[in-house]
């Protein structure tokens, strides 16, 4: 993604914004270019208490400072990590003495205090970036960045903290501003979800074929230890009556003795619990009846050969549109389109999320946490999977879903997505020309 400026929007101080998929990489198996959540974020006002540098002479001023926190990721899981930006639209403090302060002086910095199922504070840095300010000016907005990672499952609260304001023009000075009454009121909550274990449970067979009435051995292994588990005959979706219950061992592995009667018989499924589910169980494993042909009469077979789970994009560049230089705004425009084909076959869906890096240019950068999309996926008719779309909101680095489509008893198809994409710019970025990376991973 790039930020490029024509000659005409140059004499008009105007941007112009570019997105390129072109990290492109295989990953699982399947062709790679979220949680993703909306954010939940809003702005809120506290007082806080500001100390003047010593050489300025003057009280501690009490007021009230307005800001919000913003989240790359609304629904990480735990163990991930989560980018934060706190941004300050209006400080308590201002400029304390009448001698104007040049622009990119000021070096911000603070604490966002974590609540909920999760304690602690984070600790948010921002660029040394202002404007020129006045004397006994207003100090302008400013934002800080910082990390965390998740450690509990459940919702995790975000609130202001203590902030200083570092000036570096004729002395080093701080402007300390501290919470008076903390913690300052919930600007952002995240909800984090438990990691869940991927499924390796496995099954195979001593034979793909017999003749009706026959026993086939079935093969199970990584199931819950000593738990019962179903090992069942399928036709096509549909479960036969050919059944029977057994008890994994201490290593969660078991040996079945399966009595295969019905002739419609295509594989063989296994899975704990009452009912079949793809993320408890393992098959199917390809299973055939072999009926006696009657006399004069002549067998004639066909194979349906599984294919494979792929990608394929429009294009690898995107250009946005015109942000003005001091207002700043939405750069907005369209991913190019994604075709995702899924000729697999089987139970297993797919999820398609991305992630961004931070838009650099020779004036500065613009962070990931910018971008945001609106997912949108269609199906082509007749596909077996039905495809959902991620969620619209932030993308950052962290990433966030697409778009996906969930296990079934058969998948596949071929779906369509695109996602209107939007790029943050900040009112006073510099001109210039931006460009950061969009990664698309399927799997």
């Amino acid at each position: 993604m790039a930020l490029t400026r024509s000659r005409a929007a140059a004499r008009r101080r105007r941007w112009t914004a570019v997105l390129g998929a072109t990290a492109l990489a295989v990953a699982g198996g399947a062709l790679a270019a979220p949680a993703g959540a909306t954010t939940t974020s809003q702005p809120v006002e506290f007082q806080t208490r500001c100390v003047p540098p010593p050489i300025a002479g003057i009280p501690p001023i009490t007021g009230t400072t307005t800001a919000e926190i913003t989240v790359d990721k609304a629904s990480p899981k735990v163990g991930e990590t989560v980018t934060v930006t706190y941004t300050i639209t209006k400080p308590a403090a201002s400029n304390p003495v009448d001698l104007a302060l040049p622009a990119d002086i000021m070096t911000p910095s603070g604490k966002v205090t974590l609540g909920g199922a999760q304690s602690g504070a984070v600790t948010v840095n921002g660029p040394k970036k202002n404007p020129p300010v006045p004397g006994k000016g207003s100090f302008p907005a400013f934002s800080m960045t910082g990390t965390f990672t998740v450690t509990q499952a459940g919702s995790i609260t975000l609130s202001p903290g203590d902030y200083n304001i570092h000036t570096s023009y004729l002395m080093e000075l701080d402007t300390p501003c501290t919470v008076l009454n903390p913690p300052a009121p919930v600007s952002e909550t995240v909800v984090a979800s438990p990691v869940t274990s991927p499924n390796t449970r496995a099954l195979a067979l001593d034979t793909a074929s017999g003749d009706p009435g026959v026993r086939v051995t079935v093969n199970g292994s990584k199931f819950t230890p000593l738990t019962d588990v179903t090992v069942v005959g399928r036709a096509g979706a549909a479960e036969t009556a050919d059944r029977m219950t057994v008890t994994t061992d201490s290593e969660g592995s078991f040996a079945a003795r399966l009595k295969v009667n019905d002739v419609t018989t295509t594989g063989i499924v296994a899975y704990e619990g009452a009912a079949w589910d793809p993320g408890k169980g393992a098959g199917p494993a390809a299973y055939k009846v072999v009926v006696p042909a009657p006399p004069n009469s002549q067998t004639i077979t066909a194979a349906v050969t599984a294919g494979e789970l792929s990608m394929t994009q429009a294009g690898d560049a995107v250009e946005l549109s015109s942000v003005d230089f001091g207002q700043g705004g939405a750069a907005t425009g369209d991913l190019k389109t994604v075709t995702v084909k899924d000729f697999r076959g089987g139970p297993a869906g797919w999820s398609l999320t991305g992630k961004v890096t931070d838009f650099t240019g020779t004036g500065g950068s613009i962070g990931a946490g910018g971008l945001s999309w609106t997912p949108a996926c269609t199906a082509k008719a007749g596909s077996p999977s039905a495809c959902a779309a991620g969620s619209s909101g932030p993308v950052g680095s962290g990433g966030a879903t697409l778009a996906s489509t969930p296990n079934g008893a058969l998948t596949g198809g071929e779906f369509t997505i695109d996602a209107g994409l939007s790029l943050d710019v900040p009112a006073f970025t510099a001109p210039g020309s931006y460009a950061g990376v969009l990664t698309l991973t399927l799997s």
